[in-house]
């Protein structure tokens, strides 16, 4: 074995104990029957190849794990999948391929499933104990907000399309770049509306001001937008003074749960993951209230499957732990669902675009990359760095694999009378 490897087992001179050895040993059990690709385990002990993998499926991920710390097995073992994660943000693994490892993982779920039982079955009661607390009530929103959207707007802008869209781009195909692919969703929005000058329309989560400054400059409407984190609308009130949009634009710094007023529009991008399950049907009944009779709204949303929503409910994963405290992701019935106990919003038409984030998320990993040095120099420590690079991995993988989706969701109030006027279907389905 080479020096390197064998180095590489005792990371802060930590070695192998019989616990860690009979943890490697049931993992690699777990792994030998792994379908639909291989995952090449390195280690102190050397190398091996785990699953199966036909050199004639187009269709095969591979991937190689380094172990650099044994530390890996228990934090696996202990709080599953969860633990992997914080076992890569302390640099305890390694992978050549995040995305195929996340891809690999998705596609055989009965195995990783698997993995979240035993003593990780104890680390998940805590984790949900600690989630539990995490409740999106006024005063938890901004905490919940603050915690990832106030990282630092020089951050953000590292690696977002130079419209700062924090949200899933709409790919024309594979070679789009983010830029165009970000505006092509901003038109979407803007012309499904069918958005007209002197339209009144409100937003329920400004970002940093992506929307409101597109919609009002290139439509002529008055936009009303409102969002929690002082960073964001800090830079969103920068760039509609700089767009000279002030008379157009009317940014807020509250809870949508408090607005007030009638508008012909709404607009919600990516907003409701923070929302919280408990709180989805206040959430469409200020989306109703807000609307005159005869409005239209538009969302996009994050998705889950429907028949897997239920339990992932009760489950904390890596996003929930260390990027979104609060957040969940909702299933288009628990939306629809929620829709109909609280409002009388029909929806008129529902596109999923699950690629296109894929495709988002590759350009926001690459950029990410290309600037880590950049990012490291603002102040931000390598657990951080690492901690973004599996992040944006574990969502890629998760969209390619369709195990998670995006959807754009157009409602009308009963009164609505004009036709709808629907942009030809230019999303990669």
């Amino acid at each position: 074995m080479n020096r390197s490897l064998a180095s590489a087992g005792k990371r802060g001179g930590t070695s192998y104990t019989g616990l860690d050895a009979m943890l490697r040993r049931r993992l690699i059990a777990q792994l030998a029957v792994l379908r639909h690709g291989r995952i090449r385990l390195r280690d102190e002990f050397g190398e091996l190849a785990l699953g199966t993998a036909n050199a004639d499926d187009p269709d095969r991920l591979e991937a190689t794990v380094t172990v650099r710390d044994p530390g890996f097995y228990r934090a696996l073992a202990a709080h599953g999948s969860v633990g992997a994660g914080e076992a890569f943000i302390e640099g305890m693994w390694d992978c050549d391929d995040l995305v195929a490892l996340v891809r690999l993982l998705v596609r055989n779920r009965d195995l990783l499933d698997a993995m979240e039982g035993g003593w990780a079955r104890l680390g998940g009661w805590a984790l949900r104990a600690w989630y539990r607390l995490q409740r999106n009530t006024r005063a938890g929103s901004r905490r919940n907000i603050a915690a990832h959207y106030d990282l630092g707007n020089e951050f953000f802008a590292t690696f977002l399309s130079a419209d700062l869209m924090y949200s899933s781009a709409v790919y024309a195909g594979e070679d789009d770049a983010l830029e165009a692919a970000s505006q092509r969703k901003l038109d979407r929005f803007c012309r499904k509306l069918d958005l007209r000058p002197g339209d009144r329309v409100v937003e329920i989560g400004t970002g940093w001001g992506g929307f409101a400054v597109h919609a009002a400059g290139r439509y002529g409407c008055h936009v009303t937008t409102t969002t929690i984190s002082r960073e964001q609308h800090a830079e969103a009130a920068r760039r509609v003074r700089e767009a000279g949009l002030e008379d157009r634009v009317t940014l807020r710094l509250e809870d949508y749960r408090d607005l007030r007023g009638e508008y012909d529009k709404l607009v919600s991008i990516e907003m409701v993951e923070a929302v919280g399950a408990d709180f989805l049907p206040g959430y469409f009944e200020r989306l109703g209230a807000l609307l005159a009779p005869n409005g239209l709204a538009m969302l996009q949303a994050i998705t889950i499957e429907d028949h897997r929503y239920r339990r992932a409910l009760g489950e904390v994963d890596f996003i929930k732990r260390f990027v979104f405290p609060g957040s969940f992701i909702p299933s288009i019935a628990a939306l629809l669902e929620a829709k109909t106990r609280a409002c009388d919003l029909a929806l008129v038409q529902l596109d999923d675009f699950g690629p296109s984030y894929a495709l988002t998320l590759r350009a926001w990993r690459e950029r990410f990359l290309r600037e880590r040095s950049r990012i490291a120099a603002m102040g931000y420590d390598e657990r951080f760095l690492r901690l973004w690079e599996f992040y944006l991995c574990y969502c890629e993988g998760g969209f390619r694999e369709r195990s998670i989706g995006v959807a754009q969701m157009l409602f009308a109030k009963p009164g609505h009378r004009r036709a709808v006027r629907l942009p030809e279907t230019e999303l990669m389905a």
